[in-house]
């Protein structure tokens, strides 16, 4: 049974305040400016392709950095993901200069069209090929309809993936619209079912190899030495065999990253990843700025004061990122965060499955913040 104090916590999170945000946060006042658009593509339907722009706020065409995101385990999960929930990776690019846009491929979040790049994995009728050329529609469409776009200039694009979409990204190499000048993949790869198991490997190598023999775009290959989906043997085999036929990758074996290092190309892991793109966009003559613009401020905002120094800094942190959000933390100073979510409600959930997952079991944790109110300190 709960005690008294434990009761009382919890009513004290259903009081909301309300956050004076507009001023001290707008978008709108600093260097970046977000919005959300619909990319249009036949495959997709009357809906479309949902993405999210983040560009310099300056009202000039800038070259495009097109993001694509990872496919979950679980197949229950696409329809809850959104692309703000790249939108942190997505202002590292545009603070360099880039117009960049995160989109989402049918069958995820809101996009239209149905999910398409099965590839039967994990059957014997498994097909990463066609999966890859699949997914790479997607992103051909995205950029021919986005290079078009007074915001963009078509004549530079890359294309920027993580998982999956670090696979069709590969793909998207060996048949690429005009204007893509480079592209980067972040542990790229389909049919890991669970942690440190592929299905059919030697079939995905194969798909690496057969894009390879068409792919002559530049590209940075960046998978962590503690990847859980696909880890440095199998990141090597794809190396090997995609440049032994014909492709041109630069691979770079990034050091451990948290408990999974596939989550590298993260807002976690920004100061690891961002230096090894700026290397490797120099090299490529597309480095656009001198210095990156700034980040959103955060608003003004207290802390929860059961926060320490870093747990101040990451919640003013919090306070910059996208919606869906929130914010848990525990009496002794343990917390958990997310946002980009699809509803207040799941992003409520996973915040204090995250500060549970770091606090110990006789101390709760409650949500403090949601989305632009404080619910509690």
């Amino acid at each position: 049974m709960e005690s008294h104090n434990v009761r009382a916590r919890r009513r004290l999170t259903l009081r909301v305040i309300l956050l004076v945000l507009a001023a001290a946060g707008s978008a709108a006042a600093q260097d970046l400016a977000e919005q959300e658009l619909r990319i249009p593509m036949k495959e997709a339907g009357k809906r479309g392709l949902e993405a999210v722009m983040v560009r310099p706020n300056d009202g000039a065409a800038h070259p495009l950095a097109l993001l694509n995101h990872g496919a979950p385990r679980d197949p229950g999960e696409r329809p809850g993901m959104t692309p703000w929930g790249l939108v942190p990776e997505a202002r590292e690019f545009a603070r360099r200069g880039w117009t960049a846009v995160v989109v989402m491929r049918r069958g995820y979040g809101d996009s239209g069209g149905g999910y398409s790049e099965e590839g039967n994995a994990c059957t014997s009728r498994v097909d990463y090929y066609d999966s890859g050329r699949e997914s790479a529609k997607d992103l051909r469409a995205a950029m021919q309809y986005l290079a078009t776009r007074p915001e963009v200039d078509g004549s530079r694009m890359i294309s920027v993936g993580i998982s999956a979409g670090g696979f069709a990204t590969v793909a998207l190499t060996a048949d690429p619209p005009a204007g893509l000048v480079a592209a980067i993949n972040f542990a790229g790869g389909r049919g890991s079912r669970k942690p440190d198991e592929v299905c059919d490997p030697g079939v995905l190598v194969q798909a690496f190899s057969d894009f390879g023999k068409k792919s002559r775009v530049p590209m940075l290959w960046v998978y962590a030495e503690n990847d859980h989906f696909f880890g440095p043997p199998i990141a090597a085999a794809f190396y090997r065999a995609f440049t032994a036929s014909g492709g041109k990758a630069e691979f770079v074996r990034a050091a451990a990253f948290g408990r999974d290092g596939h989550g590298l190309f993260s807002l976690g892991g920004a100061a690891i990843w961002t230096s090894m793109v700026d290397k490797f966009l120099v090299q490529q003559n597309l480095n656009l700025r001198s210095s990156p613009l700034a980040l959103p401020a955060p608003p003004d905002v207290a802390a929860p004061s059961s926060l320490s120094a870093n747990g101040v800094a990451e919640f003013r942190t919090f306070l910059t990122m996208p919606a869906h959000k929130a914010f848990a933390v525990s009496a002794s100073g343990h917390y958990g965060y997310v946002f980009g979510r699809r509803t207040e409600k799941e992003a409520s959930q996973l915040a204090e499955e995250r500060c549970r997952n770091s606090a110990e079991k006789n101390d709760p944790c409650s949500v403090v913040a949601l989305d632009e109110r404080k619910t509690g300190n």
